[in-house]
C-alpha cells in the first residue's frame, strides 16, 4: 500500500529507469500476491524468497540477496518503505555499497525499543539520505537525534493516497453483502503484533475483550496467520456469535469493510492512519503508537493491551462516537507526487 502510489508516480514521470524488488518477507498468497493483483503492481522484476525466521534470520537473508541485485545493478537510489525488516536489511546494504537511500514514512517514533519496528525505523533513518516524512511530529523525532535537517522533507502520507486511489475500485467489493453484514453495524478488528499474538496469556487477554465488546456490536476479524496459529495450537476461546473469523481478506475487500465498518480495533500502524482519513472511531490495541497525531487530531484512542481498557475504551466510542477529529495536512492523497519532486531534485544533483 505504501510502495504502490510512489512507484505509478515515478512510472507518470517517465524520467525514472525502475526496479521492483520483493524480499518475501510477506509470502503467503493471502498477504503479499493478493495485494499485488489488488494493487495493480508490476510483477516484481526480482523476488528474493527470503520466508520466514527469526528476526536475525530473516534480516541476513535480505542483506545477503539483496547484495547480489546491488552488485549486478544498483542503481542510483534505493527506495525503502515502512518500517520491516526488509527496509533495515536494503538499507544497511546499499549504505554499504555507496548507494543512497530514500526512506518513505521516516521519522515515527514509538520510543518503545522492545518493538522490532522501532530498531528498524531509527537504523534506517540514521543511514538515509532523503528522509520523507508523513507529519510535523516525525521531522520533529529526527531533528531530536541530530539528523540534518536538509535531508528531511514533509511530504504527507502514502497511506492515504492508497486510501484515495483504491476506495471507487474497493466499492465495488461484495464482501460487505457476501458476509450478511449491514453498513455500520459491525466493528473490524485486525491483530498481527508479536506483543500480542506471541503470547497466549496475552492474546487470551485481547479475545475475551473482543468477545465484551461483540455483544454491544458484532465483530468480523480477518486473522493474520501468525495470529490464527496461536488461537489454534493453544485452543483459545472466541465467542462465534460475537467475534467472526475470517480468512485474510485482499486489500480492496479489507478497504470495504473499513469504510462501512461502524468502529476499528487493530495493533496495525496503517490502519490507524486510515480510520483517522475515514473518520471511523478507531481502538488501538497497544501501550504506545509512532503515529500520535491521529491521537491529537484524528479517531485514534490508545487502549491499551489489557481486557478492561480495551473494553472500556472501545464500548465508549461505541455509545459515543469521537467528536472534533480532522485529517492532517498533506494528507490528501498527493504524498506520492511530492516524493517524485524530492527524488528527482536529489538525483538532478548527482553525476547518472
Amino acid at each position: 500500500m505504501k510502495i504502490a502510489p510512489v512507484w505509478r508516480a515515478l512510472e507518470k514521470h517517465g524520467g525514472f529507469e525502475l526496479r521492483l524488488v520483493h524480499t518475501g518477507q510477506h509470502y503467503d498468497d493471502n498477504m503479499s500476491k493478493v495485494f499485488f493483483d489488488d494493487l495493480r503492481l508490476p510483477r516484481p522484476d526480482v523476488y528474493l524468497g527470503v520466508g520466514s525466521g527469526s528476526h536475525g534470520e530473516q534480516t541476513g537473508k535480505v542483506m545477503i540477496e539483496f547484495e547480489k541485485v546491488l552488485a549486478a545493478d544498483g542503481g542510483d537510489l534505493v527506495v525503502v518503505v515502512g518500517d520491516v525488516n526488509s527496509t533495515m536489511a536494503s538499507t544497511l546494504v546499499a549504505v554499504k555499497m555507496g548507494i543512497p537511500v530514500a526512506h518513505v514514512e521516516a521519522g515515527l517514533r514509538s520510543f518503545d525499543r522492545t518493538m522490532p519496528e522501532e530498531i528498524n525505523r531509527m537504523v534506517t533513518d540514521i543511514l538515509s539520505e532523503i528522509l520523507l516524512t508523513h507529519s510535523p511530529e516525525a521531522e520533529r523525532n529526527l531533528r531530536n537525534e541530530g539528523v540534518d535537517p536538509r535531508k528531511i522533507h514533509l511530504v504527507g502520507n502514502v497511506m492515504i493516497d492508497s486510501l484515495h486511489f483504491y476506495m471507487p475500485e474497493a466499492e465495488k467489493s461484495r464482501i460487505v453483502d457476501e458476509l450478511g453484514l449491514k453498513p455500520k453495524t459491525y466493528g473490524l478488528v485486525t491483530l498481527h503484533r508479536p506483543s500480542n499474538v506471541d503470547d497466549p496469556a496475552i492474546l487470551s487477554e485481547i479475545l475475551a475483550a473482543l468477545s465484551t465488546v461483540g455483544a454491544a456490536c458484532p465483530l468480523v476479524f480477518p486473522v493474520h496467520p501468525r495470529t490464527r496459529k496461536v488461537i489454534e495450537s493453544k485452543g483459545l476461546h472466541v465467542s462465534p456469535d460475537r467475534v467472526r473469523l475470517l480468512d485474510p481478506v485482499g486489500y480492496l475487500d479489507f478497504l470495504k469493510l473499513m469504510r462501512y465498518s461502524s468502529i476499528v480495533l487493530t495493533d496495525s500502524g496503517g490502519i490507524q492512519e486510515e480510520t483517522t482519513a475515514l473518520e471511523i472511531p478507531c481502538v488501538t490495541i497497544r501501550e504506545n503508537t509512532e503515529r500520535p497525531i491521529t491521537i491529537e487530531l484524528g479517531t485514534n484512542v490508545l487502549a491499551g493491551m489489557s481486557r478492561e481498557r480495551i473494553e472500556k475504551e472501545a464500548l465508549r466510542l461505541i455509545r459515543d462516537g469521537v467528536k472534533g477529529s480532522r485529517i492532517p495536512d498533506l494528507w490528501d492523497g498527493r504524498a506520492a507526487e511530492r516524493i517524485v519532486g524530492v527524488i528527482e531534485r536529489h538525483l538532478d544533483g548527482r553525476s547518472p
